[in-house]
């Protein structure tokens, strides 16, 4: 690793599009604007950089194609472009017709370090409404050479070209504008030939409606191919003799847009994003059905060319410009933290539903803190048995306070059973609990305050006890409440205790989404004012499992001071089990999305104390405690209860997304750990 901060460092690569100003055939001024964006390119140290299609002779020149003069300038510039590449870091990817053979092609020429990798002819040509390019071109489907002359240099030509870069490792495959609106893109079988950057030239005339049109088509076939795709098109100074150009330029990940540029500039633009390799490369290990698509394709996919070329990363810092979401499950846009909560909180309701129904059981039973998860499980409780239209009275409700219950949350508790109009009732664990911990021979029994981990599961398993118990006496369903950070860090009493229940709706909610779904709730309409009120109250509740009595000050049991700040450690539950990232990767991820407050955009409602920064140091050690737990508690996951899945990657089940060993040990990733630097943050 050269620089822990570089994100050359972690598997990511920069990738630039750009849209050169060009004059309509002058291919001086072409070159110019072209090297002056490479320049740019090379300054923020992308790696790849994607021009328009034709942009060294411009695209919208008909019969100019033609012209000897024309085409024997293109050649000489791409000379230019040769020359200039010496010193500069970036793969260049400049689109231009050649001649080859008595024929004419539409290309694309990669360019590195003087060298010319390759030439890719365009294999599909628009034919119709606007579009005549069987008028000057033929189509590269069938070439009948595999090198060519350009530039002094003897270079690959073909459509069956996949670059591949040795030293920082990646991989990329050239295609041309229609190349990419046909059902099969010929980068569908690069793809499964290796290629993990998709890059695309493309002219591209703008109509109405259009640009949606390439977001849809590069947007999928990003997803659809499990790789990220360039797209650069033509844009200001083609001619507009017939048709405009708008100058559309994006970059898109597995489905998901990075970056684009703004559209109808009036002068020579590039944009950038860093691409995700790791996360290209996880997705294809997970998808089965990708590899069997491979093999199935194999006779397209194997007819390939790897040209290889060396590619060494900067030695000096190259930061990370992406955005990274502080919370994985709780994204920052409003609008789509709507939609999320919705899905999440449906499913929910779906999944208890169901159950209940194929169970023909009416009544559920259920624990309530006055906490988070016990507030949200029991909402979900009600509006599940609204759908299957039973009485909320079918609802056992129980507050069950121990030794460190407070008043606040009691009281809470109490408030918001009242208010749902469930069967609301109390049980006090503390003689129980007083008893046992007096059978097994206990100091606290005696008056010594030790509350040690005994002291404490006692609490929790006589509350899983009373409660599958008074299921059995309502002929009816524990329903769980614990959630899938706890999971994820074995915070929960295995077995008898809050581990265990008969159906969990919240198993594959996180801490940091179930407050954003009680929010949605209280908005939601499905509560009334006063109920809203009640649950705004329990949110601004610190959270603590209240199992030991409040200290000097009523200070109260804190989780978060036992098993670290919940937003970094469920960023380090998703980036570990969803993506498989080793834990330099995950720390760098986390630094950059957390070392600076004011640096990103922060989900709705959270504000003041809850936006701080963490250190490296931070991060680094809440990761270590992260690993040790998760590791030795896979036995607790192990045994889960069923319930719904809710996100991608945000099931723990050994039914659903996880499955692993409950004896495996953490030692690989900690001694990886040992990458992250021990400063105190940069």
């Amino acid at each position: 690793m050269s620089d822990f901060f570089s994100l050359y460092s972690h598997e990511f690569v920069r990738v630039a599009c750009c849209v050169p100003r060009t004059k309509v055939a002058d291919t001086a001024y072409n070159l110019a604007e072209t090297l002056k964006l490479a320049a740019q390119g090379d300054k923020v140290r992308a790696a790849v950089m994607v021009f328009p299609e034709l942009g060294l002779s411009s695209y919208s020149i008909d019969d100019l194609l033609l012209q000897d003069a024309l085409l024997d300038e293109v050649e000489a510039s791409i000379a230019e472009v040769v020359a200039a590449s010496r010193k500069l870091f970036p793969v260049l990817i400049v689109g231009a017709p050649l001649r080859v053979a008595s024929r004419l092609y539409n290309c694309a020429v990669a360019i590195h370090r003087g060298r010319i990798l390759g030439v890719v002819p365009k294999i599909y040509l628009p034919n119709y409404r606007e579009f005549y390019e069987k008028r000057h071109f033929v189509s590269g489907a069938n070439v009948n050479r595999d090198e060519i002359e350009l530039a002094g240099q003897s270079v690959p030509f073909g459509n069956n070209l996949l670059f591949q870069a040795q030293g920082l490792a990646f991989s990329f495959h050239v295609e041309i504008c229609e190349d990419v609106w046909v059902p099969i893109p010929p980068s569908s079988h690069a793809a499964m030939a290796g290629a993990e950057v998709l890059v695309n030239l493309s002219a591209s005339n703008i109509t109405i409606g259009k640009a949606e049109a390439r977001r849809l088509l590069c947007g999928s076939q990003s997803m659809r191919a499990i790789a990220a795709y360039a797209y650069s098109a033509a844009g200001p100074g083609e001619s507009t003799t017939d048709l405009a150009w708008d100058g559309h330029a994006a970059v898109y990940e597995l489905g998901d847009q990075l970056v684009e540029s703004t559209r109808f500039e009036k002068d020579s633009t590039l944009v950038h994003a860093d691409v995700d390799l790791g996360r290209i490369r996880q997705e294809r290990l997970r998808y089965g059905g990708y590899a069997d698509c491979a093999q199935e394709e194999r006779e397209r996919v194997d007819r390939f060319r790897r040209i290889s070329f060396a590619f060494e990363p900067p030695k000096n810092k190259v930061a990370l410009e992406r955005a990274i979401e502080r919370f994985p499950y709780v994204p920052s846009d409003p609008a789509k933290l709507r939609d999320n909560c919705y899905e999440a909180y449906n499913i929910q309701v779906q999944g208890l539903a169901q159950r209940l129904q194929s169970s023909r059981t009416e009544n559920a039973i259920i624990g309530v803190s006055g906490g988070l998860d016990s507030t949200h499980a029991l909402i979900v409780t009600c509006r599940a048995m609204d759908r299957l239209g039973l009485s909320r009275k079918n609802i056992f409700a129980y507050t069950m306070p121990g030794f460190g219950t407070s008043d606040k949350t009691h009281k809470n508790a109490w408030r918001l059973m009242k208010a749902l109009g469930v069967t609301a009732d109390e049980i006090d664990i503390k003689p129980a609990a007083t008893q046992m911990l007096a059978d097994i021979g206990h100091p606290f029994a005696k008056g010594k305050k030790v509350y040690d981990v005994t002291f404490e599961n006692v609490q929790a398993g006589l509350r899983t006890d009373y409660l599958f118990r008074l299921a059995n006496q309502h002929r009816g369903l524990v329903v769980g409440t614990g959630d899938l950070s706890e999971l994820g860090l074995g915070w929960c009493t295995y077995g008898v205790g809050d581990h265990m229940s008969h159906y969990n709706p919240n198993g594959s909610v996180s801490k940091t989404l179930i407050q954003h779904l009680i929010r949605f709730v209280a908005a939601s309409g499905d509560v009334d004012e006063e109920t809203a009120g009640i649950l705004h109250d329990i949110l601004n509740t610190e959270i603590s499992p209240e199992l030991i009595p409040a200290g000097a000050g009523g200070a109260i049991q804190s989780t978060e001071q036992s098993v670290g700040p919940y937003a970094l450690q469920d960023f380090n539950l998703f980036y570990l089990t969803r993506l498989g990232y080793r834990p330099s990767k995950i720390a760098f991820l986390a630094w950059n999305a957390w070392h600076d407050v004011e640096k990103g955009a922060w989900p709705a409602n959270l504000d003041g104390a809850a936006r701080r920064a963490y250190s490296l140091a931070e991060i680094r050690h809440w990761l270590a405690l992260f690993l040790r737990r998760f590791f030795t508690n896979q036995f607790k996951r192990s045994a889960v209860p069923n319930g719904p899945k809710i996100s991608s990657g945000g099931s723990l089940s050994p039914r659903g997304d996880w499955r692993a060993p409950s004896d495996g040990s953490p030692d690989v990733w900690l001694e990886e750990l040992k990458a992250i630097p021990e400063a105190k943050g940069k």
